[in-house]
Formats: C-alpha cells, structure tokens, sequence
C-alpha cells in the first residue's frame, strides 16, 4: 500500500512513470499493490492513468475519506509514504498507530529535501519527528544522502532504490517528423536546471544554426531563451517518449542541481532514453559511473564544446554507445529488476519490526 504523489498523472512530475512501472512489476511478481492518492485539480485534469490493472488506484478529496478506508489500507504487508505526498504527515501518523505490516518512507526527491531543510524550510511532508518511526527509509539517491537521512532525519535504516524504466513501455521506436532533431531534451522546466540547460542545449543550438533543437516539457515560461532552430512542444505524454527519444540523433540529460551536487541520483529520463536506444549526453555528477561507463555507455557534458561534439560523431559511434547503454538498462535498471529489490527490503526489514513488535 502507497500513499503517494500521484500515480494518475504524469503531467509535471517524475513520479508517475516511475510508480507505474514499479507497480506493473509488482503485480506481474504475484502482488497486489493499492495506491492512495489525493484527487487535486492540478492532476485531475491532466490524468492519463484511471485504473491500475492488478491492482488499485484510490482517489480522496480529503483525509476523512481516506481514514474511512483505514481498515482496507491498513491489512498490507508494506505501508509506504512518499515525499510530496500531500497528506504524508498524516498518513505517517496513520501507521505508525495502526499499521501492521513493515512501514517505509520512500523520498524520490532526497537532495531537494536536504537542501530545503539546510535553507531553514519547513518540509511538508516530513513529520515534525523525523523519520525514526519508519522500520525503512529509501531513497532515489545513494552515496552521502543515506547518511543525512540516518544522521539528520533518524531514519533507523536507510537504503538507496534508484530509478528504473519498464522496457515495455520504453523500447525502441520508429521516428516521427515531428520529434526529428539532431539534439532532443525532454524535462520539465525547473529555475535550478535552467543554467545547465542554457550551457548544453541552448548555447549549441546558437552556435549550431544548421541543426534542429527539439525540446518537451511543460511549465517553460515566455521568456525562456528561444532560438530559431529550437522547435518546442509541450508536455510529450509516456506514450509519446520513445517516438520521442527515437526521432533524434543525440538526446540531453540534465540533472536538478541539488541532486546533481549530493550526486548518485540518476534520473528516470536517463534509463528510459537508454531503453529506447537513444544515444545520451549528459552533464556529470558524482555516482554516475555507478550505472553507465562515460564514453562507452554514455557521453558526458561540461560545455557547449562538448555537446556540439558529441554531435560530431558519426552515426555508428553513436549507435554504438546507444546499444551498449540500452544493454546495461535492461540488465540492471528495469522495473523488474528494482521491483524484485524493494520486495528483498521489505523482507530484509520484516524480521527487526516484528522483533520489536
């Protein structure tokens, strides 16, 4: 059992891909997963998932609702509360009273939370206690960000489940004329990835007049820094990123700058490129290494030098480094393959919660 974000919509987060292919996963493992989410407009009118085929998808517009099915929810083997889960604390305070099975809180968004709470911020979705009442934490980032989250939150147990890609719903793909480029970058505009995005993309896209720039995302405002051969289309739907990822020589990687700076954080975007056989440059972070060689598997970025040479390279070196990726993300980066991680957690952490239980 979930209470999340959002698993409904896919419009502006990160989140629902991720869920989605965690939760087909799942299912197709042999168990039953019910997500609890808040129905707020902001996804309600921009929902592109209404059931969850194996298991549950349960809407509330308040928190009464939700503790009206308590007794439902409750009966699981695995509570998990997520970041930006609008009704986290709560749902925390839930079961931790109430909940039988192994509880869990799962922060897909670590760097941002360290970095709000080192700014002096008030943290929503963390309970005014911390995280000590949760027999596990994970984190979508490894390295120094398991040890803030025992250190700084009191987080028991704390350990890394990265992103992943469901190979079924992110494989290779004929191209279409409208995605076609030479360099494609599909995110969603942030302030604090905007200077990277600046430095490698719309820096070489100036210097690059005679190449075709292809960008997706939702949320860019009217200032952004447009050049002519940019061509823009907002919110490129799951269904939609192959074609996507396909229809380009190159595709960009650009990480969020708190997750970038702590490092060991690779962004869904980065395996579901990969999984369609996109060829990938990407700027750098600590980590990276951990889950694609730099120059075998991936190209990395600093410059615009080194994007515009990235594009240089001929076609078969590229396809090399778009196969050897995509061979590297099926092997260890699927949703099978995390799926069958988290279900080893849960029971890893099973045995000391019913111990103190």
């Amino acid at each position: 059992m979930v209470f999340g974000l959002t698993v409904s919509s896919s419009w502006g987060n990160g989140h629902a891909t991720l869920w989605r292919g965690l939760i087909r996963a799942l299912t197709a493992a042999g168990h039953h997963v019910t997500f609890v989410e808040k129905d707020v407009p902001w996804y309600r009118h921009k929902r592109d998932v209404h059931d969850l085929p194996g298991g549950r998808l349960l809407l509330y517009t308040d928190w009464a609702e939700a503790l009206a099915a308590r007794r439902d929810l409750l009966d699981a083997d695995a509570l998990i509360v997520t970041s930006y889960c609008p009704d986290a604390v709560a749902a925390t305070a839930l079961i931790e009273a109430e909940g039988q099975g192994v509880r869990l809180f799962y922060d897909l968004d670590t760097p941002v939370t360290l970095a709000r709470l080192a700014a002096g911020e008030t943290v929503d979705y963390l309970p005014p206690h911390g995280l000590g009442g949760f027999d596990l934490v994970l984190s979508y980032t490894g390295g120094p960000a398991l040890d803030a989250l025992r250190d700084r939150l009191g987080a028991r147990a704390a350990a890394p489940l990265y992103g992943h890609v469901d190979p079924g719903t992110h494989h290779p793909a004929p191209p279409r004329a409208m995605f076609r480029g030479d360099l494609s970058y599909l995110g969603t505009y942030a302030a604090d990835r905007q200077p990277t995005v600046e430095r490698l993309f719309v820096a070489p896209a100036g210097r690059a007049p005679e190449q075709r720039f292809v960008l997706g995302g939702s949320s860019y405002p009217a200032d952004f820094p447009w050049q002519p051969n940019i061509h823009f289309m907002d919110h490129v739907g799951p269904a939609d990123h192959p074609a996507f990822f396909c229809s380009s020589r190159l595709t960009l990687n650009v990480t969020r700058a708190d997750m970038a700076a702590m490092g060991w954080c690779p962004s869904g975007r980065l395996f579901e490129a990969a999984a369609c056989g996109a060829p990938i440059v990407s700027d750098s972070w600590p980590g990276l290494e951990r889950f694609f060689t730099p120059g075998e598997e991936i190209l990395l970025a600093a410059e615009a030098d080194d994007v515009l040479a990235a594009l240089a390279l001929g076609d078969g070196e590229l396809r090399r480094i778009a196969d050897a990726a995509r061979a590297r993300v099926l092997a260890e980066h699927s949703s099978a393959a995390r799926a069958a991680e988290l279900v080893r957690l849960i029971e890893a952490a099973r045995a000391p919660a019913q111990a103190a239980a």
